[in-house]
């Protein structure tokens, strides 16, 4: 059934508050210094790499970074485009903005923390990650280009979200390590935690959004 205006507008404004809890804990994560997440350290491993071929003055690890995720909104287009939904613009603009704003506040209390501190911000990071992840899937309003191939992949081969995005998540760490990106701790915690724990939170989430959808569209 075609989705109306007001359905729309629930859903993104669900997505958003997702987007918001996700990079919360990306925040955390990257405050921890314990590594980065492995999609990052595929782009940080093709920004190296670009550097070490060809130097060039425009050339930044954010835009690489936005490089790869339209080649990846490309590929899917391709694929399959029913799910590329505006959400996905939503994500690729705003994530980090929304990382920028929680760092300004965070990052001065955080300041000298010790590594057992670090360390719980970075599970802790890898949960709220995970949590928020499930809100922007569930959304159905679009999601991350990165969260799209799990999602892609694991409904066409019916293979469960959570080890879909184990995989998807060693793919990158190994490919960005190849080209020269550094893999630290907690690249490792989040390749096996944030999968695991989004498809605890995916059915449940799944759930509660459809019906707060259909209360706000009337229903119900």
């Amino acid at each position: 059934m075609k989705r109306g205006f007001k359905e729309w507008t629930v859903r993104i404004v669900i997505l958003m508050v997702g987007l918001c809890i996700a990079h919360l804990g990306v925040t955390l994560f990257l405050l921890s210094d314990l590594g980065s997440d492995p999609f990052n350290v595929f782009v940080q491993g093709l920004f190296r790499t670009c550097e070490r071929i060809a130097p060039l003055p425009f050339l930044t690890h954010g835009r690489v970074h936005i490089a790869v995720s339209l080649l990846i909104v490309m590929i899917l287009l391709f694929v399959d485009r029913s799910y590329l939904k505006i959400g996905t613009a939503l994500c690729m603009l705003f994530g980090g903005p929304i990382i920028d704003i929680f760092t300004q506040f965070l990052e001065p209390a955080l300041q000298g923390a010790g590594l057992w501190l670090r360390m719980v911000m970075l599970v802790l990071g890898c949960v709220i990650l995970a949590y928020g992840m499930t809100i922007v899937i569930r959304s159905d309003a679009g999601t991350g280009p990165n969260d799209l191939v799990a999602v892609v992949i694991s409904d066409k081969t019916h293979f469960r979200f959570s080890m879909t995005r184990v995989v998807v998540d060693a793919v990158f760490a190994l490919s960005g390590f190849l080209f020269g990106g550094t893999v630290g701790i907690g690249t490792i915690v989040c390749m096996f935690l944030v999968g695991p724990v989004a498809g605890v939170f995916l059915p449940v989430n799944g759930r509660i959004i459809e019906r707060a959808v259909a209360a706000a569209v009337g229903n119900q």
